[in-house]
């Protein structure tokens, strides 16, 4: 038997997380023990927590790099994704 035979998982989804859900918002959050991702539903004036997934610390680094990979991916299929991100705060140290 080789490796990939011996690392075989058949994956399994119920029905009720089939159709997944949808965010426009996440907040990260963590303590020294694990990772908490909590995605949220934002439709003014209330926002919603529609799922909350909780990770080691270990596995929120290969999320990080998985999802960095992929967005690279992406963008070398359909361009660069526009990400509005806020900028950084000064920190008064000149660059």
């Amino acid at each position: 038997m080789n490796d990939d035979q011996q690392n075989e998982m058949q994956l399994q989804m119920p029905p009720e997380i089939q159709g997944g859900v949808y965010a426009n918002q996440t907040m990260v959050t963590h303590t020294p023990e694990e990772f908490v991702f909590d995605f949220m539903l934002i439709t003014p004036p209330v926002a919603t927590v529609n799922a909350r997934v909780i990770v080691t610390p270990a596995h929120a680094k290969r999320i990080a790099a998985v999802l960095a990979e992929n967005i690279r991916k992406y963008e070398a299929m359909f361009g660069e994704v526009e990400a509005n991100l806020p900028p950084e705060p000064d920190t008064g140290q000149m660059h």
